[in-house]
């Protein structure tokens, strides 16, 4: 069926992919938002655009009834998922063709056999494709451990845990099961083999109607922390030429089997050179940019194309590869916090020249946590691996975001790892003892406080083209004195820096600055520094004595546990924090008296919000 217009059900930087890709096929694009995307770039850069309904997801972007009267309000003939939200939702698919409309993805009978993990691994069983070892819940040999305990239904890390013993096996269940139900409505559970240092190996796939299915090679998603990935790349790499065939032969018949259309992706876990089938997506990635990085083609075209009833542009001979390409998702997220969301203000942002940026975030948005908080993608693509990471380094060192905490710095430093050059990094690495140094906040570099003084000198304190009126230390009869800037980083250190006028003019670098200081960005990190206050003795920031407990993110008080006077002893609960899903328990940090609550359960508290306040015993 063809279409000549296409409404978006999504937001962000994979609406504006979307966009674009309609944009360069001729086809009217469509956006949707919410009241909080009301003024996304993606909204003005669509031809129209419907407003859906509230900011929470579940009255915007997650109403299947919102959407498809949005594409009746605006005459969209088909309908683009994106990823997330109703992505691999097989009800809003076959809610889309029920109303005369064309689904951008695989057929709903597809995604109910694909989209949970009992289902798929039977039929790939069936199409010969290598799996996990599997287990009986009430029957696990005691040499099968570890096993991995994980929900039938749903993705993303929710219902999974790890078991290590057998008498930590009821426990699991018990609790994967609560959360399994909680997420997805459903407690169907598998037990399987887990493998400590695997690697995340993943092969894109592509079908059309008359049945024809070809791969686009694999990408290694190794880089991950708490089950979501971090640093993808393409190809993947050590990899002998049996065990990616395996992979490509094992993927294209899985989709023949099943009878797949579309953008797909079929992951595995690698291990000890062999591969295990782990799941199908049935909707295009978030890192879908490196394989084309490699491939040359456009697959957002190519999904386009498929969905109005055309053949698969190339055959699988028709298809290379060359170079190799990495991407790193950008987060609004502190990665020295248990990698918390973050949300705020942004004051500005700068993407490196020389790299591909996926991104709709711009200066002057508000970052909340009502949505997923990846702000973005650098992707960059180079001769070899070597050559495609140095190339990231660079980039990530001439990217910034000024106003919300993101995990720019924390990818820089693991990007520039010597793990990460050798391709030792496994998906259970960020989680293990082993990154502990990279998952410690650095101290501001000495080099990074310097580049800002002599930022500082040149344009808040020399401003002046009179050479009379320069403050650069000019003398009659000797050389220029050196211009002397102090700033103050948030630890409450003082630095102060003789610097030349060389130094001032020639500095180049990514910062803000207002009256009473400046914020650079230094290899991806932003460092706030002041100027120090002669009149309050030091430092202008009243920062959280340890005594109090502030809101470690903006999200919703669930529970306040404690009022003012009562005891409580180190460890106790007084209360809990929810964003984004993630709960949050605040403790006494010590035994005391509660002396202040500075919130009531249900209250939205901003980041940094004073909870609690307990004095010591």
């Amino acid at each position: 069926m063809t279409f000549s217009s296409v409404l978006i059900a999504n937001r962000g930087e994979i609406a504006r992919r979307v966009i674009l890709a309609c944009r360069a096929a001729g086809l009217r694009s469509i956006a949707v938002y919410s009241d909080a995307d009301a003024d996304a770039p993606y909204v003005q850069l669509a031809d129209d655009a419907v407003h859906l309904g509230p900011t929470p997801a579940t009255e915007s972007y997650l109403s299947i009834d919102r959407l498809l009267a949005a594409a009746a309000a605006s005459g969209a003939e088909a309908i683009h998922p994106g990823y997330g939200f109703l992505s691999e939702r097989a009800e809003f698919a076959r809610a889309v063709v029920e109303a005369g409309l064309v689904f951008i993805g695989p057929t709903a009978e597809v995604m109910d056999a694909m989209g949970r993990k009992d289902r798929a691994r039977a039929i790939a069983e069936k199409a010969g494709v290598p799996v996990m070892p599997q287990f009986a819940a009430g029957d696990v040999p005691a040499d099968a451990y570890p096993v991995l305990v994980k929900a039938a239904a749903g993705g993303g890390g929710k219902g999974m845990r790890i078991v290590r013993e057998a008498s930590e096996l009821a426990a699991a269940i018990e609790a994967a099961g609560r959360e399994a139900a909680s997420a997805f409505g459903d407690d169907t559970l598998l037990v399987e083999k887990y493998v400590e240092a695997g690697r995340h190996v993943e092969v894109q796939v592509f079908g059309d109607e008359a049945g024809h299915v070809v791969h686009l090679f694999e990408r290694d998603c190794s880089v991950q922390r708490r089950h979501q990935k971090v640093v993808e790349e393409a190809p993947a790499y050590g990899l002998t030429d049996e065990l990616r065939r395996t992979l490509h032969d094992s993927s294209v018949a899985l989709c023949r089997e099943v009878g797949y259309t579309g953008a797909g992706t079929v992951e595995f876990l690698v291990a000890d050179g062999r591969a295990y089938f782990l799941e199908m997506n049935t909707r295009l990635q978030v890192e879908h940019p490196v394989t084309e990085e490699i491939t040359g083609l456009d697959l957002v075209q190519w999904q386009l194309n498929v969905a109005a009833g055309e053949p698969l542009p190339l055959t699988q001979d028709e298809i290379t590869a060359t170079g190799h390409a990495m991407e790193v998702r950008v987060y609004a997220e502190d990665p020295y916090a248990g990698f918390l969301p973050q949300a705020g203000h942004v004051l500005d942002v700068a993407w490196a020249q020389d790299a591909r940026i996926e991104s709709d975030l711009a200066a002057d948005a508000e970052v909340s946590t009502a949505y997923d908080p990846m702000l973005g993608k650098l992707v960059v693509s180079g001769s070899d691996r070597e050559d495609a990471r140095q190339r990231l380094v660079a980039a990530l060192d001439d990217s910034a975001v000024f106003g919300v905490t993101t995990n720019l710095g924390f990818a820089r430093r693991l990007v520039a790892s010597e793990e990460f050059a050798a391709g030792q990094i496994h998906t259970a690495w960020l989680d293990s003892p082993a990154s502990a140094e990279l998952l410690t906040a650095p101290a501001v570099p000495e080099e990074a406080v310097r580049t800002a003084a002599a930022v500082w000198a040149r344009y808040a304190v020399v401003g002046s083209d009179d050479p009379f009126g320069r403050l650069d230390g000019w003398r009659s009869g000797a050389d220029p004195a050196p211009t002397r800037i102090a700033l103050e980083d948030q630890t409450g250190r003082l630095w102060s820096f003789g610097l030349s006028d060389d130094e001032i003019d020639d500095v180049e670098a990514l910062a803000i600055i207002d009256r009473d200081s400046i914020t650079i960005a230094w290899h991806g990190q932003t460092w706030p520094l002041e100027t120090p206050d002669p009149m309050r003795g030091g430092h202008r920031s009243s920062a959280a004595t340890d005594a109090d407990l502030v809101s470690p993110m903006p999200g919703t008080v669930l529970r306040v546990d404690v009022a003012v006077g009562d005891t409580v002893v180190l460890g106790q609960q007084l209360g809990v924090v929810e964003a984004m899903k993630m709960e949050l328990a605040m403790t006494a940090p010590y035994d005391g008296v509660v002396a202040d609550v500075g919130a009531a359960a249900g209250d939205q508290v901003p980041i940094k919000h004073l909870l609690f306040t307990v004095d010591p015993a």
